[in-house]
């Protein structure tokens, strides 16, 4: 099953929504949940698409695939699935600071985000920049 466009951005709007109220609630002390409980549905969001990503690059194993831009697209989607697992690792480093389990700088804390920016920088130049020699 296939989602449209309009379908795909309802969704996202909905978890950005649902984490953006529990996220204010907590700031403003009208909830006193846990922190990873607040992220819940980021997480939830990024499985759903780790998910998707994951069965996408698993359909290349099909006799039929057409390797048409087959490389490009695998390292893509390779560098996608690296992108959302360096977010999830962010946010798990963010919640266990908030929460006090663990006593780190906050620079460390956001080493994944940077990374993450950085691969998006040069993701970004690659595809500005890049000219195709056939």
């Amino acid at each position: 099953m296939k989602m449209s466009l309009a379908q795909r951005v309802l969704l996202s709007w909905i978890f950005a929504l649902i984490f953006l109220i529990m996220l204010v609630l907590k700031l403003d002390s009208k909830i006193h949940w846990n922190w990873f409980l607040i992220f819940l549905p980021v997480w939830t969001f990024d499985t759903i698409l780790i998910l998707m990503l994951i069965v996408k690059m698993a359909g290349r194993c099909k006799p039929d695939f057409d390797p048409r831009d087959g490389e490009q697209s695998l390292k893509r989607r390779l560098w996608y699935l690296t992108a959302l697992l360096l977010k999830v690792a962010f946010c798990l480093t963010l919640c266990s600071r908030l929460e006090r389990l663990t006593d780190t700088w906050v620079s460390v804390v956001c080493v994944p985000l940077w990374v993450l920016l950085g691969g998006a920088l040069v993701e970004l130049g690659y595809s500005v920049f890049h000219y195709r020699r056939d």
